[in-house]
């Protein structure tokens, strides 16, 4: 229960919640979409979907000076590929949330004079830049773990093994395939932040990527990715060591 109450106290917490809530509702929604029988409950969904997404909204509204402040120390990074990546991630996060905030200002009525459609598309841009950002820098580092696994004596073993136990896998498949997907399989196994981080940024990439029509899917699918990302971003505040770094 402490621990409960502790991350319901961040508003990174509450954020997650909301999300994952949003997006199941939505989720929800798109699955029955087709039942008749359940339109006051469909109806229901689209009011609490709306809820989260501006309670989300206020949440979001000191984010842009954290993104900012991100910025500043990633630029600080000794790697420069690793600091280029997460600079450029943090700034276009920054811009994003300043569309999100302008959007909010006119939703409540404090501004009336700009283009819903243009500067909500420009969010996504925004959105769409850093996550493409966040998952070359999660390439690069697997690439990294993956070079270090290669020069592991006890690895190589251990992929030799693997390729001699399975020769019908190796007859069927391209051999320096499988040992590139054995490597990757294993190093991302042994690093399992990593993995998540991946996982989490290829979910969200399908959010942006309807929005701005470069991959149009259906509101089931940004659903159901959005609750994925939704549930690991819980998980990785609730345990701080599943969290990837920097």
């Amino acid at each position: 229960m402490d621990a409960f109450v502790k991350f319901t106290n961040q508003s990174q917490g509450r954020d997650r919640i909301f999300r994952a809530t949003q997006y199941a509702c939505a989720l929800s929604i798109y699955l029955l979409r087709n039942t008749s029988e359940r339109k006051d409950l469909v109806a229901k969904l689209k009011s609490l979907e709306a809820t989260m997404s501006a309670g989300r909204k206020l949440f979001r509204l000191g984010n842009t000076i954290n993104s900012i402040e991100a910025a500043k120390r990633t630029m600080r990074l000794s790697d420069r590929v690793l600091g280029l990546c997460l600079t450029a991630a943090n700034i276009n996060r920054a811009l994003y949330f300043i569309c999100d905030n302008a959007l909010w200002a006119r939703s409540v009525g404090l501004i009336r004079d700009i283009d819903k459609e243009r500067w909500s598309l420009n969010a996504s841009r925004c959105y769409f830049l850093s996550l493409v950002m966040h998952l070359t820098r999660d390439v690069y580092v697997v690439i990294q773990l993956m070079a270090q696994k290669v020069r592991d004596k006890h690895f190589r073993q251990k992929m030799d093994q693997h390729l001699s136990e399975n020769p019908e896998v190796v007859e069927v498949v391209v051999p320096q395939l499988d040992a590139f997907l054995f490597l990757l399989l294993e190093s991302l196994k042994s690093h399992p932040a990593v993995a998540l981080d991946t996982l989490k940024n290829i979910c969200d990439l399908f959010i942006p990527l309807d929005r701005l029509g470069i991959y149009q899917s259906n509101a089931g699918v940004v659903g159901f990715c959005g609750l994925m990302s939704s549930l690991i971003g819980i998980l990785t505040l609730t345990q701080p060591e599943l969290r990837i770094k920097p």
